[in-house]
């Protein structure tokens, strides 16, 4: 926003320095010899134009070069969404490229990005699709560095990596909700496990080492769909997705907001200016089957914008621009720099790049008709999710690229 700004202002003082003759009819300048004023004028304008570009609005082309990686090149691609190598028979998913309407996104340079990242710190916070957002990026980077696992939680949802060659070091955080939350098991049965949501405490997860990070993503969303029993100052106020309970019902955006402006705030008033980034809602494409109750995700190809079905994660959405234009306009007076990731649109154009069925290995092994988790939640790698991490590398990098980008909710 700051750089629209910076080019409005650039061009009111241009045409604040033309003589009063500029705003004469063209057939008058033209008389008065002027003309070439005027296009020079013009030319600016357009170069003005040209130097921004909306990496957020444009479409998916064909692309023939092979993905950056595969499950034998990188080995850090969970089973969940190693989709190759689980059996999925169609390959067409993995030949598709984001091209913004009026610029390119180049493919990430892994040695340029290491480089810029040379003794810096980089977080990423959230959930299993924020894990394999940062499992893409590695594998990207496997190719130029070796990289050293220093840490991991007992559930290897939380992790650190170190690269010595550069003094970089990466984190992957597991935090489902930003906010504090409590797993209520009622003695095993499944049916019976909610969750304890408060609504005013940070998930001391990420924030408790807050103050190392040079660079945080924040990537959540789909837990807050949970049923869960909703706390403020240690006191119930209310629930979700509890039809049998006599308490307040909260809504899933609701809580998401509330969720979001605790960790944004936070970020935006910290003294410690870490560049944060959030990225947007994944898009779910689930859709029945041949039977109401059956849930499938099987397209083998992009949406064209007329075929996007209507999806819930628009609501999800228009939640984060909100909180994110509040808290990114508090960072900005604190020195805090905050930037959008903005995945949702391009994302939901991708309805083909789920695992489906082949979130396990080899499901139909042995029987085609045998009932199978169908996955339309999580992204295979490799896949669109590559294409995040381009739009990310291209946020964070060194140099011109930064002044380039058009923040998505403008």
């Amino acid at each position: 926003m700051l750089h629209c700004e910076m080019m409005n202002i650039a061009f009111i003082l241009l045409h604040m320095s033309l003589p009063i003759s500029a705003s004469l009819s063209l057939e008058k300048q033209d008389a008065l010899n002027i003309m070439p004023l005027t296009k020079e004028s013009a030319v600016k304008e357009k170069q003005l134009k040209k130097e921004v570009c909306d990496l957020w609005v444009g479409e998916w082309i064909p692309n023939t070069a092979k993905p950056a990686y595969t499950y034998n090149t990188c080995n850090l691609i969970l089973p969940f969404e190693n989709c190759v190598r689980n059996g999925r028979p169609d390959a067409g998913y993995l030949y598709w490229r984001w091209k913004p309407n009026s610029c390119d996104l180049p493919p990430i340079d892994p040695l340029k990005f290491l480089n810029e990242m040379r003794n810096k710190s980089f977080a990423f916070i959230g959930d299993s699709i924020c894990h394999s957002l940062l499992s893409s990026l590695m594998c990207h980077l496997y190719k130029v560095a070796k990289v050293h696992d220093v840490y991991h939680d007992p559930s290897f949802t939380t992790r650190t990596w170190y690269y010595p060659s550069h003094n970089f070091t990466l984190y992957m955080i597991s935090s489902l909700f930003l906010i504090h939350h409590e797993t209520i098991d009622n003695h095993g049965d499944a049916s019976q496990i909610h969750l304890n949501l408060h609504l005013d405490i940070l998930d001391s997860k990420w924030t408790r080492e807050y103050n190392k990070y040079d660079y945080v993503v924040i990537s959540i969303g789909p837990h807050f769909f949970k049923s869960s029993i909703i706390y403020e100052n240690n006191q119930v106020i209310g629930c979700h997705h509890c039809p049998h309970m006599n308490l307040k019902k909260f809504g899933i955006d609701e809580l998401y907001r509330k969720a979001l402006h605790l960790s944004l705030n936070f970020i935006a008033k910290s003294k410690h200016k870490t560049f944060a980034i959030l990225k947007t809602w994944s898009p779910d494409h689930s859709e029945h089957g041949d039977l109401p109750t059956k849930i499938i995700c099987n397209r083998t190809r992009p949406f064209r914008e007329e075929e996007i079905q209507y999806n819930f994660g628009t609501i999800m959405r228009r939640v984060e621009i909100e909180e994110f234009e509040k808290a990114a306009t508090i960072g900005a007076g604190n020195g805090v720099r905050m930037e959008l990731l903005d995945t949702y649109h391009l994302s939901l154009l991708r309805p083909d790049g789920h695992p489906g069925p082949y979130g396990t290995y080899h499901p139909f092994d042995g029987d085609k008709k045998k009932k199978v988790k169908i996955d339309c939640m999580h992204w295979c790698l490799p896949g669109p999710i590559d294409t995040w991490n381009e739009l990310l590398v291209k946020i964070v990098s060194s140099g011109d690229a930064n002044d380039s980008v058009v923040p998505a909710f403008l």
